[in-house]
């Protein structure tokens, strides 16, 4: 099932009644009503919002991923349960436990995945990606030959066809698109690999001590290029992307629910994301040696 994501742009009082979440507006009546179990994320935007803690309790119990925003509108924070897996102790043990060539070798496959899907995008684009595959073929243990900066360097100068483009957190627009919708990816992310009963906190690769979400942040990595495939649409359609309309951001909101090929099978992006932390899990538990991504094309 596709769990759904809602955003709230507006001021609202949220709360809830017989496992549903009920909405209040101001400015509109009756009330409106949804299930629970049906959501997977929640992004609050507006300053105005009330939400009660019994709805938070109730949230956090079927693994909602809540997203706050700040007084700029854009995400800066994420509440996760802290009980995501009936045997999470031991699972964050293998985490804690994994061993630095186990480690090495997952960011290995991470990279390698992550341009190779970065690949797949340029060539539906009718970009040449020899470049790309063979960096992608030829990532060392822990990518001890920066691929992923060389990669990175390549994608970036040719992706959106805009010659002063530079990938920056405070660069020119669209960075400001690729921030919004990857703070959506991360929570995701986030989100799946707390349900499979792993700390975000601890990665394989990122290891800043000022960052919450290390692990999400190596694991959303091969995921990145479903967020720029939305973001190059918007580029290619939009009559302005300068500013972060509510229109834009809702269709960056659809990043959970687009559809990616993973294990041959087509599934909604959110659910690979839970399929790609149950392999990651097995990795740190010694049961395999393979992290599953999706493919893009």
């Amino acid at each position: 099932m596709i769990k759904r994501t809602l955003f709230f742009g507006n001021p609202a009082y949220l709360s809830t009644k017989n496992e549903q979440l009920v909405v209040a507006f101001p400015d509109e009546n009756p009330d409106r009503t949804v299930p629970i179990e049906d959501i997977g994320m929640i992004v609050l935007e507006n300053q105005q919002i009330t939400i009660t803690n019994g709805l938070l309790a109730k949230l956090t119990n079927q693994k909602v991923a809540v997203v706050s925003c700040n007084g700029q509108h854009l995400p800066d924070g994420l509440l996760l349960p802290m009980h995501g897996h009936s045997e999470q102790t031991e699972r964050i043990r293998y985490q804690l436990a994994a061993s630095l060539p186990l480690k090495k070798n997952l960011w290995q496959q991470t990279v390698s995945a992550k341009i190779r899907n970065q690949a797949g995008l340029l060539k539906d684009k009718g970009i040449a990606v020899q470049k790309m595959l063979h960096l992608a073929k030829n990532v060392s243990s822990g990518d001890s030959g920066n691929h992923e900066a060389q990669a990175a360097a390549y994608y970036w100068q040719h992706l959106f066809g805009l010659p002063d483009f530079n990938r920056e957190q405070a660069g020119i627009p669209p960075n400001n698109l690729l921030n919004y919708g990857y703070a959506i990816l991360r929570a995701v992310i986030a989100r799946a690999l707390v349900s499979s009963g792993m700390l975000p906190n601890v990665g394989i690769w990122h290891r800043n001590k000022y960052n919450a979400y290390c692990l999400a942040d190596d694991i959303m990595e091969p995921y990145r290029p479903y967020v720029d495939l939305v973001v190059s649409h918007i580029v290619e359609t939009a009559d302005d992307y300068g500013k972060l309309t509510t229109d834009l951001k809702k269709e960056l909101l659809s990043i959970p629910a687009l559809d990616v090929t993973i294990e041959g099978q087509k599934s909604p992006l959110m659910v690979a994301a839970s399929r790609t932390s149950s392999t990651l899990f097995e990795c740190f538990a010694g049961i395999s040696r393979k992290i599953v991504y999706p493919e893009y094309g």
